[in-house]
């Protein structure tokens, strides 16, 4: 009896559906097996193919001279990826297949009633309907998000820009791209020098526009200031327009033929190359200004919204003990607003961290002496673009991006972890 109640669980793990239809649960079982038979197909036609592919990225190059098509390496990639997260979604519905098995199995062992499958699927979408709710976006993430984050990875483990790009064939060279990076001279040097100015960028940035924001917010919050909504809505006029026309608009302001060094020479001055190739420190403090123009507005409304839930009572009574207002916003309103916006503040600054366009549209496409193929304003972002779109340089601009990623995910994490709003979320409560 053990036996036979067991044959229909070991049916459906080898094939999967034939342990429901062994049960007489024809539909359920039809669909499990429709999905085995399109997946054994799709094995033999290309999957087996594309899996090979993946690991040998092609054996024939392509010459256009000869007719000789050749393969194509990077659709071979793509192709494989889709063929491992295709095996990956199979293999949780097999096993859904086989917790299905044991769930019958077990209903008739208790001789309780097995549900048609049209009650069963009623039953599935009430008591777990995120999963039904859930089901079409996290397909959507894993092709729009997913397979390009796995592909950019990948890349940064093979040998693909320069003059290796298809029709040529494109190899696996593991780390070697991380290994120019930190240690190629004119790499290292480059590199070195942008994550020092980008670290520095990104605290300063966050620092002018976090504080700046939660400081005009409390200015425009005394009572004693009048046209309250002409202040706070003139801020955002500047949040309105989009960013890269208020740069553009800042670019030519700094520019020779600016207004600035127009105002400049009728002194009897000579222009001022505040964005010019040896500008140095004048284009980074313009470029932070510059982003704090453009980002304070943003912060500051905020840093309003949290002080409109601020407890009066807790000023007053400070207010009572002798507390000055120096002491009330150390003690009362800066731990407050920073526990309600850490999550917003450490956005903030890997925000700011990949800050692409400030420097693109201000200074972009200048290439300093010291530096391979970036300017001493350059961040980590743009350095990656002028690498992979501009020259090619796919490989090390996806290592780039993965070193960039790791900076960013863990100060994020270990930030917000040892953060005042994860250890003590029920402060403010």
């Amino acid at each position: 009896m053990e036996k036979r109640n067991n044959m229909p669980l070991w049916c459906s793990c080898i094939i999967m559906g034939t342990g429901q239809l062994m049960y007489k649960q024809w539909i359920k079982g039809l669909l499990y097996l429709a999905v085995f038979v399109l997946f054994i197909y799709f094995l033999i036609t290309t999957g087996i193919t594309d899996i090979i592919g993946f690991f040998t990225l092609g054996t024939v190059e392509g010459d256009a001279w000869l007719g000789i098509e050749g393969d194509d390496s990077i659709m071979m990639m793509l192709k494989g990826i889709l063929a491992f997260i295709i095996i990956a979604l199979f293999a949780l519905i097999h096993y859904s297949n086989i917790k299905d098995v044991q769930s019958i199995s077990k209903k008739l062992s208790e001789g309780k009633e097995i549900p048609s499958f049209f009650k069963a699927v009623s039953i599935f979408t009430d008591k777990k309907f995120y999963v039904v709710a859930l089901a079409l976006p996290v397909v959507g993430v894993l092709i729009f998000n997913v397979l390009p984050i796995i592909f950019m990875t990948l890349i940064a483990f093979t040998n693909y820009g320069g003059d290796i790009v298809p029709p040529k064939l494109v190899d696996w060279i593991g780390f070697d791209n991380f290994k120019k990076i930190f240690v190629l001279s004119d790499l290292k040097a480059t590199f070195v020098r942008i994550l020092g100015w980008n670290i520095v960028w990104a605290f300063v940035s966050t620092f002018i526009n976090y504080f700046g924001g939660l400081l005009l917010a409390l200015l425009l919050n005394k009572e004693c200031v009048k046209g309250k909504t002409f202040w706070r809505a003139f801020p955002i006029l500047a949040y309105a327009v989009p960013g890269f026309i208020t740069l553009l608009g800042f670019k030519f302001m700094f520019s020779y033929g600016g207004p600035i060094n127009y105002y400049i020479t009728r002194t009897g001055a000579n222009a001022i190359g505040f964005l010019d190739i040896d500008a140095g420190w004048k284009a980074r403090i313009i470029g932070i200004l510059v982003n704090a123009w453009i980002s304070v507005p943003t912060s500051m409304l905020l840093a309003t919204g949290m002080l409109s839930n601020m407890n009066a009572e807790l000023y007053e009574a400070a207010s009572i003990d002798g507390a000055t207002k120096w002491v009330q916003f150390i003690k009362l309103t800066l731990p407050f607003v920073v526990f309600s916006t850490t999550p917003t503040l450490i956005t903030s600054f890997v925000g700011n961290f990949n800050n692409f366009g400030v420097f693109y549209f201000l200074r972009g496409g200048l290439y300093l002496d010291g530096y391979f193929l970036a300017s001493d304003t350059d961040l980590l972002i743009n350095w990656l673009y002028n690498l992979s779109i501009d020259n090619n340089y796919y490989g090390i601009g996806a290592a780039i991006s993965l070193v960039i990623f790791i900076i960013t995910s863990v100060f994020s994490l270990g930030t917000y972890v040892n953060s005042s709003a994860f250890k003590k979320e029920d402060t403010y409560r």
